[in-house]
């Protein structure tokens, strides 16, 4: 990387001042559970081998391990399963010297996240090890919990004593609340009042951890500090955009020599399905930073004030529109990578019993959606008429994002005038994972005598190009929280204006009460049906 390089960010002077992290504890509600074994814990751990940790720092877990899972002291559990977390999932091997950095500072507090006293008990910790660590009181909340557990949690803690005056100059308290915020827009917005009334506005930062990836990030500098792309950025010369977000696996997780289910989604996801889980917020986030219009400044509000313009401005379907612009559906048995793996009913089954909870009845014939395809419009001078295809999906045949943007047609002369095999479409490919970086297909000559055409493509590779591996999205959203910078985090306003888009569809479907949906096989790029979506405009799905 050039020894001048300056981030886009540390241009602008009163930004950059809250880059770096402040010293405080991290407490994770939910320090036992899947999310924080397989992403936070790693990601800390990952942190602090970067040496970007603040110099007073430690974590403090609060939650209940499985039952019959702790034995012994509570700070060995949670440093042995953040120990096992780090092996199977940190982006950086385990290291002896960073680990026993690292797990000096962390520790756990057992207790129900319902039980007042188990507050107080972690009231005590934290001021402990505030002591400890010299941490001038400062502490940021990571709920890591269902929904129906936020309001729970953040009203003990204002009970405990344990939310600081957001004014207060010699420490803070932030809250992480992590998605879904609810599951329609009713719920979501009683879990923000609710939020509202013991944190203020400035102390909650809503995560979607998408827009951590380094790609996702960079659609900022792309569009705004290259000259060549932002005049062609709108409806004259955009024929239209795809946004794929496809999922190897399915609810649980296997260790691949023993075949034993090592976690599972299937409480979580089950009656949630892909509409809430990634179309609601990742996916919607991601069109906002691909749609939005130029910010005045890079200051946190003004480039969600942009972000918030795209979602108000997107068109609510009728139920005639939702039938024939949304199509979903449900992953049955099939082979991935020459492995046969279940459906998503047999799935959902195994995964109750391993949890030892009884089945619902509705997820016996459950017709959640692990796949979703649909086709919507932004109503503004810059994008009108321009169709966005959203398509995710479980069980698909590998783990790949990306976002297409595709360039109208050049006019049918000189090379492009032969109707049965026109030009190849100019595109430009963003990746945000697995790995992320940019392509550009262009039309080009082929070496001869002849004028043959042939699409070529010019490509960048962040592993490649500035070498190393790419930060996680949780490491640099979690800074961001300990330096303030809200940036990159969702406001409520624009939580509220994605549930609006969203409930048209949710309602329609909970009208119908369709008994089975489309299904596909695993291993396949979503069922045929999905073809109906794009194919009547002419177009196709991209092969990723």
């Amino acid at each position: 990387m050039p020894d001048d390089f300056v981030s886009a960010r540390q241009a602008e002077p009163d930004v950059s001042k809250s880059l770096l992290p402040q010293s405080c504890q991290l407490i994770i509600f939910g320090a036992t559970g899947d999310l924080s074994w397989r992403k936070l814990l790693p990601a800390v751990y990952n942190l602090n081998i970067d040496g970007v940790l603040p110099s007073h720092f430690a974590v403090v877990g609060f939650g209940l391990p499985a039952e019959g899972q702790v034995a012994g002291d509570a700070d060995d559990y949670i440093r042995q399963r953040a120990k096992d977390g780090i092996r199977r999932f940190s982006r950086q091997p385990l290291d002896e010297d960073h680990w026993a950095d690292f797990a000096r500072a962390l520790f756990l507090v057992p207790g129900s996240f319902n039980d007042a006293r188990a507050y107080a008990l972690l009231k005590a910790k934290i001021d402990a090890v505030d002591q400890q660590f010299g941490i001038p009181g400062s502490h940021v909340f990571y709920l890591a919990v269902p929904p129906t557990l936020i309001g729970t949690c953040v009203e003990h803690l204002k009970t405990a004593g344990l939310i600081s005056d957001p004014n207060e100059p010699r420490a803070f308290t932030r809250v992480i609340v992590e998605k879904p915020i609810g599951r329609d827009l009713n719920s979501a917005v009683d879990i923000m009042q609710v939020v509202g009334a013991c944190f203020a506005e400035s102390q909650t930062y809503r995560i979607d951890h998408y827009l951590g990836k380094e790609t996702v990030q960079n659609l900022l500098v792309l569009r705004f500090a290259n000259s060549i792309f932002e005049p062609l950025w709108n409806q004259k010369y955009i024929d239209h955009i795809q946004i794929t977000v496809a999922e190897e696996e399915g609810l649980a997780q296997y260790d691949a020599a023993t075949g034993e289910m090592l976690a599972t989604r299937a409480g979580y996801y089950e009656g949630i399905g892909a509409l809430r889980d990634m179309v609601q917020n990742h996916m919607l986030q991601v069109l906002c930073l691909v749609a939005m219009e130029p910010p005045w400044s890079l200051k946190p509000d003004v480039v969600r004030d942009a972000k918030a313009g795209v979602l108000n401005c997107l068109r609510r379907m009728t139920d005639a529109e939702v039938e024939k612009n949304v199509l979903r559906a449900q992953y049955i048995e099939g082979d991935i990578n020459g492995k046969r793996v279940p459906g998503y009913r047999k799935e959902v089954r195994e995964s109750f019993e391993v949890m030892k909870r009884p089945l619902p009845s509705e997820s016996v014939h459950s017709t959640t959606e692990t796949f979703v395809a649909m086709k919507l419009f932004i109503d503004n001078w810059r994008w009108a008429g321009v169709p966005f295809y959203l398509r995710t999906g479980k069980r698909l045949p590998k783990r790949a994002s990306e976002v297409a943007i595709q360039f109208k047609d050049v006019p049918q002369i000189l090379f492009n005038d032969h109707p049965d095999v026109p030009l190849e479409p100019t595109v430009l490919s963003l990746r945000v994972q697995p790995e992320e970086g940019l392509a550009m297909r262009i039309a080009s000559k082929l070496p001869g005598p002849k004028v043959r055409i042939y699409p070529v493509k010019m490509e960048f590779n962040y592993s490649s190009s500035f070498g190393g591996t790419t930060p996680e999205a949780y490491e640099r959203l979690i800074l961001d929280v300990m330096a303030g910078d809200a940036t990159l985090f969702m406001r409520r306003d624009a939580v509220e204006a994605a549930w609006r888009f969203v409930m048209p569809i949710l309602d329609h479907w909970e009208r119908v009460r369709v008994r089975d949906l489309p299904e596909y096989q695993c291993g396949t790029w979503g069922p045929v049906e999905a073809d109906r979506i794009i194919a009547p405009d002419g177009r196709q799905w991209r092969t990723l």
